[in-house]
């Protein structure tokens, strides 16, 4: 027992030295010893990553293959597409997946195949859509797996293609749940609620931290120092009006009151625009006489103190939050310099403001709203339904059809700055 705790020990001691000596190495002015500390952190987590996946495939190598899941259509025609991406052969393909190499060339015989027998079952839908926009959000949903059914709804949307969220349900088969009912907001809100008449009115400021790697140790307290190498604390200010990120800044460790109030004086002079309330919570950097007295000196109002959790308090910065660190997770590595940092976290802000449908808004992104812009989903959209009438109604936002009906369209995406986390989703016609 006492040989197998010590064995954690010496494994947690040496993740935390390796932190920190990769912590100095990135920023060393010698350029061989950065690239080698990149190349080092890679290798390592690999390394895991194989170990990871061998830990899981004997685990399933021990299911009989009766027994063992079976892949979903759109995922055998994914494992053919990377099996000719990576020229594999159909043995080293059922190896990968743990299939046999028979299933593997069963699925390769029917590719062409239609009817019963089609590699990728398309059964008419309930409202008759035509099969092709089945595989679209399909596909969608293969190359964006994080996306829920009313994003995808409201991204194929702005596209030009208009389907409802329970479309898109049947479409993915999902298993048939009651719809959550929302709370009755009329008697148990608060009698604060936040509230913005314009943009700019009202601003939501927030800290979070994004780990680099993990904070738990095998030793007490349990946990690893909230500072760099091991994490970066972020500070993020978002109008409560359009939802929009107004400004996000990276510190290496727990900012001081006076370090927020800088970040959010560059977040004004770059808006142009002070807003009249700030929304926080009770932290150390706010509830301070001197932000206080800042506020006062800007022309801001009093701070307002949320509380977490409560409805109408601080979820809007809250909830950015969330998706900003969801999205910083998906990053294979997070980076240990703050430039390369900074540079993936402006990249975050930029989608999240410019691409990405916000479901308070209805659709539109943040940007949309805040610079009055004409919405995208409520340009000419595509109808794919040859006997659609002229004239009934569609998935909301309701949107004009050019042209005859029975269109046929084909899923583009695009990636922003190459990242793959960052979709960029839109449709053409089909020749």
């Amino acid at each position: 027992r006492c040989v197998r705790s010590s064995i954690l020990h010496t494994i947690s001691l040496a993740q935390f030295a390796l932190a920190y000596t990769r912590g100095w190495a990135v920023n060393c002015p010698v350029a061989r010893v950065r690239l080698k500390a990149r190349l080092d952190r890679a290798n390592q987590e690999i390394a895991l990553l194989r170990e990871q996946i061998r830990i899981c495939n004997a685990r399933m190598e021990a299911i009989a293959p009766h027994r063992r899941p079976h892949y979903p259509p759109a995922e055998r025609l994914a494992i053919l597409e990377l099996k000719t991406a990576r020229g594999w052969s159909l043995a080293r393909t059922a190896k990968a997946f743990l299939i046999t190499a028979a299933t593997v060339a069963s699925w390769m015989r029917r590719l062409d195949d239609e009817g019963p027998d089609a590699l990728v079952q398309q059964p008419a839908p309930v409202n008759r859509f035509p099969d092709f926009v089945r595989y679209t959000v399909q596909r969608l949903k293969t190359l964006c797996p994080a996306m829920g059914r009313v994003k995808m709804a409201q991204t194929l949307a702005r596209a030009g293609l208009h389907l409802g969220s329970m479309t898109v349900r049947r479409i993915l088969q999902e298993k048939p749940c009651p719809e959550p009912t929302r709370p009755d907001t009329k008697t148990h809100r608060s009698g604060r609620v936040v509230t913005a008449n314009r943009t700019n009115h009202v601003w939501h400021v927030d800290l979070t931290t994004v780990p680099v790697g993990g904070f738990w140790t095998n030793w007490l307290p349990f946990s690893l120092p909230q500072r760099w190498p091991f994490c970066w604390w972020v500070a993020v200010a978002v109008d409560h009006y359009s939802r929009r990120v107004m400004g996000c800044a990276a510190f290496d460790k727990q900012p001081t009151s006076e370090a927020v109030r800088h970040f959010l004086g560059r977040t004004i002079a770059k808006a142009k625009q002070t807003p009249k309330y700030l929304v926080c919570d009770r932290g150390v950097q706010f509830d301070c006489r001197g932000f206080r007295e800042w506020c006062k000196r800007k022309g801001i109002k009093p701070p307002r103190y949320g509380a977490v959790g409560k409805h109408g308090s601080i979820a809007v910065v809250e909830r950015c939050i969330l998706t900003v660190k969801t999205l910083l997770a998906c990053l294979p590595l997070v980076p240990y310099r703050r430039e390369a940092f900074k540079r993936e976290l402006d990249a975050i802000v930029q989608w999240y403001n410019e691409y990405r449908p916000h479901e308070y808004l209805g659709g539109k992104t943040p940007s949309e709203v805040y610079f009055r812009r004409f919405p995208a989903n409520r340009r000419p959209r595509y109808e794919p339904r040859r006997s659609w009438p002229r004239g009934s109604p569609c998935a909301r936002p309701w949107a004009l059809v050019p042209g005859r009906p029975g269109a046929r369209v084909t899923l583009e995406v695009r990636f922003l700055h190459g990242r793959k986390h960052l979709p960029i989703v839109g449709l053409k016609r089909a020749a």
